[in-house]
């Protein structure tokens, strides 16, 4: 079943190769979206994919992808309708 969540990711999370290790991890578990920096220093990830890779995909952003990353907090919200991305790009 797909799942579709939205993430606003606060912490060290700029600057530090975030957007591009959330790619990586994206792939790994075949989860299509995007990933964009805010204003406000922190990122925002629409992601979709199947409910236990979504889920997997969630915990490792949790846990911050990039080695230089500190996620302080990340806010979650369900995606509906969910959107139809063909991939997982980078979009600013």
């Amino acid at each position: 079943m797909q799942r579709g969540v939205s993430l606003t990711v606060f912490g060290r999370v700029q600057g530090v190769g975030f957007r591009y290790t959330t790619v990586m991890l994206a792939n790994k578990f075949n989860i299509k979206g995007t990933v964009k920096n805010n204003s406000d220093n922190s990122v925002s990830i629409q992601a979709v994919g199947e409910t236990r890779n979504l889920q997997a995909f969630v915990t490792a952003i949790k846990a911050g992808p990039s080695p230089y990353a500190r996620v302080q907090k990340v806010l979650e919200q369900e995606l509906r309708p969910l959107p139809d991305f063909g991939q997982f790009n980078v979009i600013g």
